[in-house]
């Protein structure tokens, strides 16, 4: 894989990046997002447009300049994270294209994930855009056809339970599931790391010459990086099992064992990422939470009779 600091194109241009699409970049690097949110283009001359972007007016009049007179047919969403999906509106309103996505914030949650909202626990990393709302629902496995293009839609929870990938021939675009310069961030109750695990086994069934993520470079060698992250995960779920072998620990104690020499201002996201791989584990129940399922818990091993 290519050093992703070699990733480095300039906010508001244009790059081909595949037959028949395009990538314009945002002006919204962070720690989070790298060097910002990419916003695809396929198509020639009625196009559609996936992850517009963030709510950003230099952004919404770089599309609209890149554009340059075509018109915009779709407006596809992977997710509803506010580097994603807030300037999807902006955009319909200027173009009069229809939003599409699997659903609101809220949509493809699992009963457990909905019990930790309703007990309080709020999502993290690059937020979420609880206004979100798209005009037409998109169902697994639904094609959205353009003049001269088609995508089908997978419906691939994990980093959120309304996430999309778009196939478009041996392209897909990968959302923030599977990207090349970072591991996708699992927050719960927007993220799950069991949803996660199945959707990048999913993906590993689908023909794919290239990947083209929300952040970095595209993926050119997309099944050894879906590989190389299940891997990464399960190689982190041992490292929890041991961390609450001998001893109930909680999630920030869990996390200072786990990821011992981590900046602090990557902190929470660890936390979070630690969070989601217990819930897994208590799924399957090879930990116990006491006194039961929540980000306050403590953690330990069940006993074995």
């Amino acid at each position: 894989m290519r050093d992703p600091v070699e990733f480095d194109p300039v906010h508001g241009g244009v790059d081909t990046v595949a037959p028949g699409v395009r990538r314009i970049l945002a002006p919204n690097p962070s720690p989070m997002t790298f060097r910002g949110t990419n916003t695809y283009v396929v198509g020639q001359g009625a196009v559609g447009v996936i992850d517009p972007g963030p709510d950003d007016p230099d952004h919404l009049a770089a599309i609209l300049h890149a554009l340059n007179g075509e018109i915009v047919t779709h407006i596809l969403v992977t997710h509803a994270h506010l580097d994603h999906s807030p300037l999807a509106r902006p955009l319909a309103a200027q173009t009069g294209a229809p939003i599409l996505a699997f659903g609101d914030a809220r949509a493809g949650r699992s009963s457990v994930m909905a019990d930790l909202s309703q007990q309080g626990l709020t999502g993290g990393g690059e937020g979420v855009d609880h206004d979100f709302c798209p005009d037409l629902t998109l169902a697994d496995g639904a094609v959205v056809n353009g003049a001269n293009w088609s995508l089908t839609a997978l419906h691939t929870p994990g980093h959120m339970a309304n996430h999309l990938c778009f196939v478009m021939g041996d392209v897909v675009f990968s959302g923030d599931l599977v990207m090349g310069w970072s591991t996708s961030l699992v927050s719960p109750p927007d993220g799950d790391l069991g949803a996660f695990l199945t959707s990048c086994a999913r993906l590993q069934t689908v023909p794919c010459r290239v990947m083209l993520p929300g952040h970095g470079a595209p993926v050119t060698a997309p099944q050894d990086r879906i590989a190389a992250l299940i891997a990464h995960r399960n190689g982190r779920t041992t490292q929890i099992l041991s961390a609450v072998d001998s001893t109930p620990r909680d999630v920030p104690e869990i996390t200072k064992v786990v990821y011992a020499d981590l900046p602090d201002h990557l902190l929470s996201a660890a936390q979070r990422n630690v969070f989601a791989h217990l819930i897994d584990l208590s799924l399957q129940n090879q930990v116990v939470a006491e006194p039961k399922l929540a980000w306050s818990a403590s953690f330990k091993r069940p006993k074995l009779f």
